[in-house]
């Protein structure tokens, strides 16, 4: 199956948008019923991951006050799996990035909590060993996401300037990326995305987000997608592609990074056998002093 032979869910002006900008914005992918269900699943799995040992906020690493990162939900919440495998997000997904398979690299929850610091502007690709540079995140606020509330904004066009850019906001003060000559006079987009539509964004494409000012947590879970076929480009750690004895140079294909789409209606894949080992503060970020 591939994406020629299966009826598009986008359209072209969508898909060229993306493209172009390196960010999107799409309405109607998950219907709003199974929306507010998947929203309540997710939100069970962060109060499992953070209930014990939730450090107060200003014992928090600067990192760890922007939000509660719950990563592989996938894999420990069985109502959060078919979120995860959504064939219509994979799907849209794959026609974004022109592909005809997609696989999961890994879910994660990001819960900006009500006065939750903004997140710093970065690039998601170069802190994965993913030697192609093609990857695409599925961003689903399950309340929708609104100005003053943790609103992410998009540097329009900066997956194409040729920057690939390690920014480590996990610790100390981060490089300020918005300072270097590649993305200088490019201004951040800022996206309100209404409940029931899901924001699409770049690997490479340089993203913050806004401290949320609400009284609300900004409930959100992430999707993050690859080509199927590329490859181990690095030796430095990472559970997505340690967990499958993934070589450098080696295609990136276990049960840890499962095809998400296409895939024959209502299957899901099995839990991975081998063990994660998460880096410390990712699962329960409040509950750790210092990130990695």
């Amino acid at each position: 199956m591939s994406t020629t032979t299966t009826s598009r869910l986008l359209d072209a002006a969508t898909i060229d948008r993306f493209r172009r900008d390196g960010f999107v914005v799409v309405a109607g992918l998950v219907d709003q019923d199974d929306l507010d269900r998947y929203g309540a699943a997710v939100t069970a799995g962060v109060h499992a991951r953070t209930a014990a040992g939730l450090r107060p906020y200003a014992e928090r690493s600067t990192y760890q006050q922007s939000f509660l990162q719950c990563m592989n939900l996938w894999e420990d919440c069985p109502d959060v799996r078919p979120l995860t495998f959504h064939p219509r997000l994979g799907q849209a997904a794959a026609e974004l990035l022109g592909v005809d398979a997609i696989r999961l690299w890994h879910d994660q929850a990001l819960y900006k909590e009500p006065g939750g610091r903004g997140t710093d502007a970065h690039q998601d690709h170069p802190y994965w060993p993913i030697k192609e540079t093609a990857s695409v995140t599925a961003w689903i606020p399950f309340e929708g996401s609104r100005r003053g509330g943790g609103a992410m904004a998009y540097l329009p066009g900066t997956h194409l300037v040729g920057l690939r850019r390690f920014v480590n906001i996990f610790v100390g003060d981060p490089e300020d990326i918005l300072t270097l000559p590649e993305v200088t006079g490019i201004e951040p987009v800022y996206v309100e995305v209404p409940k029931g539509s899901v924001a699409f964004h770049h690997g490479l494409t340089v993203h913050l987000a806004e401290p949320n000012t609400l009284d609300r947590p900004r409930a959100v879970h992430t999707i993050i997608y690859f080509p199927d076929g590329s490859t181990r480009g690095y030796p430095h750690p990472h559970f997505a592609v340690d967990r499958g004895d993934i070589a450098v140079g080696q295609p990136i294909d276990s049960d840890t990074t499962p095809i998400v789409w296409p895939r024959p209606p209502g299957d899901l894949p099995a839990v991975p056998t081998a063990p994660i080992t998460m880096p410390a503060g990712f699962a329960n970020p409040g509950a750790i002093p210092d990130s990695p």
